[in-house]
């Protein structure tokens, strides 16, 4: 897992050292610059897979002719190779990234259909003066891109583009619009204005420093018809799961596993510690406050399983130090609170190992949701006009007592009546959502506000125009969660969190293999009635506890709602009412007044804000 960045145009070498010192967290056992005219690649490694320094980046073909900077890692790579070597490659390391650039270079743009693994990568052809450039098929690993400032230039984080002289520092107006909905900057938005990123399952051409072409190479495949029963499928699904698990755990440096005690990690323990000689390491982590706290599930199954584990507890007083550990190393705002408690478990279990394995992916492919549980009960509140679902709403929050517990009632009630005031196919990104898009223009100054309420459905609508006309509105919701909230929230979290410990996390369940059986099943071999995760709850039942497999979900949230009131008020007070150009004071004020009241549960909105306000003082942006 490494650090990369790069560009074309002026600048040189003193520039890519400029970027990649940024990115040194990315990878801190060795960084590497090249330059050649106007091409400049840089790298920072993470050494995971042959230690010696003959496989250090930028790495050239025998040739000379073709450089790689590669962040990920190829998971099938063995085989690859074999299959290179029979077609006449010879190979000077035993590393992934020697097997990829040869891929490259024997197969072109075709390579990527072979690959299973998580990764960014850019190679260059110095003879055509060209590069090349692909993002795994999920987007687990990131790769920002710009064209301004007379170059061309890509890199791991933004940040390393904000560190050449060429690139401006500014603020894009539609990212912030799409930020306050989501909580995260969706692709192909950047908060950086003039600066996009790659979609997960594409690649891009640029010669010379002009785009040549930029096109999709796999894409998750929409549910159909089958032709095997739920046992079959569960069999398929047991082969896939354990070769996904296996390819995982190759490395040469010591592999752990989170360990949450949700259906999912256990999943992945489960199958790891099964291929294992011995106890696999596995981690948790525990809250005081009991309704956020899973770390008991998490000691049960490592028990059963008879792993080597180790847990920790999250105090309010040591988020407030991540907060100030965290916040300074982001460089696109995100309010997911949860990346605090996965930078916390990162750096646990960083002590012991440097990959570890995790569950995500799951409530995604398997519909694991409460969200698609209350897709159930769409049908009581869709046909009523949305003034009426609006009415409805102020008066739940009139009548329901705010609460601090995790997803408590008042916060589900809420969030499912706020469903129904847009699109049905919208209806999950608006469950997930802080503001509402028609809401924005009543918190930004006017300047801002333009665009804001039409904002959502500008996200949405790349992917909704893939979507085949015969598709149900089931298998179109679980698309957007594909490429929305998993490419964008889940998936940059646990990127972020990892890297800043330089720690590798490597998620089974999103194996090319894996997402591609899962993704094209029915919706009734995920979801049955009120049951979600039905195919892999029917493939575990057994082999973990009924109480791991059917407890309700509870997220790996922080009890921010109370500790808004208390432990973390006059920092996070302090940040949303220093003067800035965007937002209505009186606006913000409301916000946190009726939380402090207990009028209402605004721990979700006031996070938003906080996190932007604090990343745009961080950077500068105002």
């Amino acid at each position: 897992m490494c650090g990369i960045a790069g560009f074309w145009g002026e600048g040189g070498e003193k520039a890519g050292w400029g970027m990649i010192d940024t990115l040194r967290h990315r990878g801190p056992d060795y960084q590497g610059v090249w330059s050649e005219g106007k091409a400049t690649l840089a790298h920072a490694r993470l050494s995971i897979l042959d230690l010696d320094p003959r496989s250090h980046q930028p790495f050239f073909s025998p040739d000379g002719r073709y450089t790689i900077v590669f962040n990920g890692e190829i998971y099938n790579f063995q085989a690859l190779r074999e299959k290179l070597q029979k077609e006449g490659a010879a190979f000077r390391t035993t590393s992934d990234t020697e097997v990829l650039l040869e891929a490259y270079v024997r197969w072109g743009k075709d390579c990527l259909k072979l690959l299973r693994g998580m990764f960014a990568f850019a190679i260059y052809d110095r003879m055509e003066k060209v590069f090349f450039l692909a993002r795994d098929p999920m987007g687990k690993k990131p790769l920002y891109y710009t064209f301004q400032g007379g170059i061309f230039a890509f890199a791991s984080e933004i940040k390393a583009l904000w560190a050449h002289p060429r690139i401006p520092r500014r603020l894009s107006v539609p990212a912030l619009h799409a930020y306050l909905v989501l909580d995260y900057v969706p692709t192909p938005y950047a908060i950086g204005e003039g600066i996009s990123k790659l979609e997960g399952g594409h690649y891009m051409v640029v010669k010379e420093g002009e785009l040549v072409e930029r096109a999709s190479y796999w894409q998750p495949p929409f549910p159909s018809a089958v032709d095997f029963t739920l046992e079959e499928a569960t069999q398929k699904l047991d082969g896939l799961l354990a070769e996904a698990v296996r390819l995982r755990m190759i490395a040469d440096v010591p592999v752990g596993v989170f360990l949450s005690g949700g259906i999912d990690s256990s999943t992945v323990a489960w199958y790891a510690q099964k291929q294992s000689g011995s106890p696999i390491l596995t981690f948790s982590i525990g809250f005081t406050e009991e309704s956020y706290d899973e770390s008991d599930y998490a000691l049960r199954v490592a028990k059963l399983l008879g792993t080597e584990h180790y847990a920790a507890t999250l105090t309010p007083e040591k988020t407030l130090e991540l907060v100030e550990e965290v916040f300074p190393l982001m460089d696109e705002p995100f309010a997911d609170a949860s990346i605090l408690p996965t930078y916390f478990l990162s750096q646990f279990a960083r002590q012991r190992v440097i990959v570890a394995l995790g569950g995500d992916g799951g409530d995604e492919l398997q519909a694991g949701y409460p969200t698609f549980i209350a897709d159930r009960y769409a049908w009581l509140l869709s046909p009523l006009p949305r003034g009426v679902v609006l009415s409805l709403s102020k008066l739940a929050e009139r009548l329901l007592p705010a609460r601090d517990e995790n997803i408590a009632l008042d916060f589900k009630v809420r969030q499912f009546l706020r469903g129904f005031t847009g699109k049905a196919v919208e209806r999950h990104t608006r469950w997930l959502a802080s503001f509402l898009p028609e809401e924005i223009p009543s918190l930004l100054h006017p300047d801002y506000a333009t665009g804001a309420q039409d904002i959502l459905s500008t996200c949405l609508a790349p992917y909704l125009s893939r979507v085949p006309a015969e598709a149900t509105l089931d298998s179109q919701t679980a698309y957007l969660y594909y490429k929305t909230y998993l490419q964008d929230d889940i998936l940059v979290k646990v990127d972020r969190a990892s890297m800043y410990n330089a720690l590798e996390v490597r998620a089974p369940l999103l194996d090319k293999e894996v997402v591609g059986f899962l993704a094209g099943l029915p919706m009734d071999f995920r979801r049955r009635g009120n049951q979600t995760k039905l195919l892999l709850k029917k493939l575990m039942k057994g082999r973990l506890p009924d109480e791991i497999l059917f407890r309700p979900k509870k997220g790996f949230g922080i009890p921010l709602s109370r500790w808004l009131r208390y432990e973390l008020r006059a920092p996070i007070q302090a940040e949303l009412m220093r003067p800035d150009p965007w937002f209505r004071p009186e606006a913000l004020q409301n916000l946190w007044n009726v939380h402090q009241s207990r009028k209402a549960n605004y721990r979700k909105l006031l996070w938003n804000l906080y996190t932007f306000k604090r990343f745009a003082r961080q950077w500068g942006l105002g």
